[in-house]
């Protein structure tokens, strides 16, 4: 090959990738997401509302992939896989990486509705600049749907709570151990086998889910007081991806969010209301305490929580409780 051909190729190159810079600058982003449930679980029925408000609302620019849930990793795992950037975006609880930010959990004693919590200086920014601090980046709620605690025998009293073997996952540890129930940690996908073989004898968990998950085929009655009404499932990114968004891109998202959270919660209200109807044909029957008895019930729920966070995190107690309506 002479020299000509060599350097009309060579023109022919450079000026090919002169041409394909710009193209590549302005290339769709993906960024992919996990979440600690599975993508067919009904608690995440308006995760793909959110996903396609936003790849429709950033369309050409970034596009959000939804690769799956436990299938693809273990629950446990996926915060610190968002936060190193193996995942960019993560649906999960606060709960499962609270050895990383302790006060995260905090949202779930709000006593804010969502607008409240984003007012300027508010819950939300304070979320937002901790989350910093592990890489991440808090974006808002995909699930609205309070807790319960669930058992296999009937109770009348919290006394009869005590020492009863109860699922866990990190979320209901401190306020099963102040109603002196023994909690045992156990992953989502173990918690049917864990019932069927007696290994616990209830757990905790919202109101959707347990029906479908086969988990009322060993458990029929359910304490019909809910506690931590403000969910701690959250939209979570990896900072440094975030960061190298554009910031008309970042603005879009979180003006999809806060509409997003408003419509998602209107839509758990029915859901939960449907859900209930369900699983009183299945046999479920909820059981009503005494007023003292709820009283109790429901301070074991935040004491219990705040005296971890005052271990934890002490500095930042007063805080969380003025920012959650927990005082002025």
């Amino acid at each position: 090959m002479n020299s000509r051909i060599c350097s009309r190729i060579i023109a022919v190159v450079v000026t090919g990738l002169v041409f394909l810079g710009p193209l590549s600058a302005n290339a769709e982003t993906e960024i992919k997401a996990v979440s600690f449930l599975p993508k067919d679980h009904k608690q995440c029925a308006m995760i793909p509302v959110w996903i396609d408000r936003v790849n429709t609302a950033l369309k050409g620019s970034v596009k959000i992939t939804w690769v799956g849930g436990p299938e693809v990793m273990a629950p446990f795992n996926q915060p610190e896989a968002v936060r190193k950037g193996l995942f960019q975006l993560g649906f999960m609880p606060a709960a499962y990486y609270g050895s990383l930010l302790p006060e995260a959990d905090a949202m779930s004693l709000s006593k804010l509705d969502f607008k409240q919590e984003r007012a300027k200086g508010g819950l939300f920014d304070y979320m937002v600049e901790r989350h910093k601090k592990i890489n991440m980046m808090f974006l808002g709620t995909w699930l609205h749907d309070p807790f319960y605690l669930y058992v296999s025998k009937p109770v009348s009293k919290l006394e009869d709570l005590k020492g009863r073997r109860m699922r866990t996952a990190a979320k209901y540890d401190k306020m099963m151990k102040t109603l002196g129930i023994v909690p045992v940690t156990m992953e989502f996908g173990e918690t049917y086998t864990g019932l069927q073989r007696g290994v616990v004898e209830g757990f905790g968990w919202p109101t959707i889910g347990p029906r479908d998950n086969g988990w009322l085929d060993s458990v029929k009655y359910v304490i019909d007081i809910p506690f931590y009404a403000r969910q701690n499932t959250f939209v979570l990114m990896n900072l440094d991806a975030w960061n190298k968004l554009p910031k008309d891109a970042q603005d879009k998202i979180m003006e999809v969010t806060v509409k997003f959270e408003q419509d998602m919660k209107a839509y758990f209200d029915k859901a939960l209301e449907a859900e209930k109807k369900e699983m009183e044909k299945v046999g479920v029957k909820r059981i009503k305490l005494s007023p003292v008895e709820t009283k109790k019930y429901l301070e074991a729920a935040d004491n219990s929580a705040w005296e971890d966070l005052e271990k934890k995190v002490p500095d930042q107690v007063k805080t969380l409780q003025k920012l959650t309506g927990h005082r002025p």
